[in-house]
C-alpha cells in the first residue's frame, strides 16, 4: 500500500480502528493522521467504509477496537457531544436541520448545545457564521423553505456554529448542479484559508481535487493508498477498486 509520510504532529490520530456489526467487519485496522490546517480527502467505492469511519471519528458509535485521539486527548469511548465540545464537528450526506426553525435559530441551537455558549455569545457566533457561509439573507427563513444549496450551506453552518477545530464533511456536494457545486467549493476553500482543518468524503472528484492537499482511498474497510491527490488517483490499485479499471 502506498502511504504518505507525516512529519508534523497530527491534530487527529486513529490507530488500528476496527468496527464490526456482528460477523460483518466494516473497518479493518484503519490508521489515519490528520495534520492541523490540512484538507484531507477520502474517496472509495460505495461500501468502502468511509461513512462508518466518519461515525467512528465523530463518536457516533463505539469502535470495536483501536484508539482515536484529538490534540493528544484519548477519545476512545467518548460520546459525540464530548468530541464536539473538544472541537470536532461533522456534516451528513442528507442535511439534518430543524425544519420548523429559522436558519438563525438552527445556528443558535448549535452554538448553545454544541459549544455550550450562553445566549449572548451564541447570538454573536450565529451572526458570524451567517456571514461566513453566505446565509445572512436567509437568516429568518424557515429551514424547510430552503433550496438544496442553502440546506447544504446550513449543514456546514450548523457545524461551524459549534466552533470546531476540525470539520468532517460527508458527501456535501451530492445532488447539486455544477454552479451550485462551485459555490459550495468556494465556501469550503474559504474555511480552509481561515485555518480550519477539513476531512472531506466526496464522490465528485473534480470538486474534491480543487480543495484537498492529501487524499486517502479506501476499499473494503481498509486504506488502499494515501498521498498527493493526483498520485493516488493514478495508482493502479486505486483505479481497479474505485474506477473499475487500471492504466495499461
Amino acid at each position: 500500500m502506498m502511504r504518505a509520510v507525516v512529519t508534523a504532529d497530527p491534530i487527529l490520530r486513529a490507530r488500528g480502528v476496527n468496527k464490526s456489526y456482528g460477523a460483518l467487519k466494516v473497518l479493518h485496522d484503519v490508521d489515519i493522521d490528520v495534520l492541523p490546517g490540512e484538507a484531507l480527502g477520502i474517496v472509495g467505492p460505495n461500501g468502502a467504509g468511509k461513512t462508518t469511519l466518519f461515525g467512528a471519528l465523530a463518536g457516533s458509535f463505539p469502535v470495536t477496537s483501536g484508539a482515536i485521539s484529538f490534540n493528544g486527548i484519548d477519545l476512545t469511548g467518548t460520546r459525540a457531544s464530548d468530541r464536539c465540545q473538544l472541537g470536532i464537528a461533522r456534516t451528513h450526506q442528507v442535511p439534518r436541520p430543524f425544519l420548523g426553525m429559522t436558519v438563525f435559530e438552527n445556528l443558535l441551537v448549535a452554538a448553545q448545545s454544541g459549544a455550550r455558549l450562553d445566549a449572548a455569545a451564541a447570538t454573536g457566533r450565529a451572526a458570524d457564521v451567517l456571514r461566513r457561509t453566505g446565509l445572512a439573507d436567509a437568516a429568518n427563513r424557515p429551514a424547510a423553505a430552503l433550496g438544496l444549496l442553502d440546506r447544504k450551506r446550513l449543514e456546514v453552518a450548523r457545524a461551524l456554529a459549534t466552533g470546531p477545530k476540525l470539520i468532517l464533511l460527508d458527501e456535501i456536494g451530492g445532488g447539486l448542479t455544477e454552479s451550485e457545486l462551485i459555490a459550495l467549493v468556494d465556501l469550503i476553500q474559504s474555511l480552509r484559508s481561515e485555518g480550519l482543518t477539513i476531512v472531506w468524503i466526496e464522490h465528485i472528484l473534480h470538486a474534491l481535487m480543487r480543495v484537498v492537499t492529501r487524499l486517502i482511498c479506501m476499499s473494503e474497510g481498509r486504506i488502499l493508498a494515501e498521498g498527493e491527490p493526483r498520485d493516488v488517483m493514478a495508482n493502479a490499485e486505486v483505479q481497479r477498486a474505485y474506477l473499475g479499471s487500471s492504466p495499461e
